[in-house]
């Protein structure tokens, strides 16, 4: 699937998961997990931050400075409104260029929607876009391969490189994991947290 047609997907649905998710807990313990191993951080950005919501909300509490991106102009016009402190940008993380270095990025529901030979480049590129000591928390499913379903009346494309493969790629990239859990089993959603030396 490619990233304009994913957007205009979740263009249809910004409403609902900004009233579903705005203020939720889902994420934030995990969220809370990967900010003790960055407890003085400045700079935030989140991958597919949506309308925004629980978790910049929690990140501009603690004083970052936060940058989000999204495939969907209908949730960044929402994340717009909700943050009007923050950065956003309408932009696909696959081709999304920047000199900025972040102290945390944020992956969280959104890696998973990347075409399959899309999920290395990627995770390469956050790697390399966070500064010493920056923490990179990020969602994904255990299983290998891609795969589509049907939400909200529409079909969602999905894909994984699994646990190994990308604990090979946060590995290659110098990177420390300092947390994986399979959070939500038995359903396939692992989170990780791994840190740049």
């Amino acid at each position: 699937m490619n990233p304009e047609e994913l957007g205009k997907k979740y263009d249809k649905i910004a409403q609902w998961w900004h009233e579903r998710h705005h203020d939720s807990r889902y994420g934030m313990n995990q969220l809370g997990m990967a900010l003790k191993f960055v407890p003085n951080g400045e700079s935030a950005l989140d991958v597919g931050c949506g309308a925004g919501g629980r978790i910049i909300r929690a990140l501009e509490d603690r004083g970052f400075a936060v940058t989000g991106i999204d495939v969907s102009e209908e949730m960044i016009k929402l994340a717009l409104r909700n943050h009007p402190k923050a950065s956003f940008l309408v932009q696909d993380i696959c081709t999304w260029e920047t000199d900025r270095k972040f102290d945390l990025i944020v992956a969280w529901d959104s890696v998973f929607h990347l075409p399959l030979q899309m999920q290395r480049p990627v995770i390469d590129k956050l790697c390399g876009l966070l500064k010493k000591n920056g923490v990179l928390m990020y969602t994904f499913g255990n299983a290998t391969g891609e795969h589509t379903d049907r939400w909200h009346e529409d079909e969602f494309y999905y894909s994984s490189i699994g646990i190994n493969g990308n604990l090979a790629a946060l590995i290659d990239n110098g990177l420390t994991v300092v947390h994986l859990e399979l959070d939500q089993f038995p359903e396939k959603h692992v989170y990780v947290i791994a840190q740049k030396p």
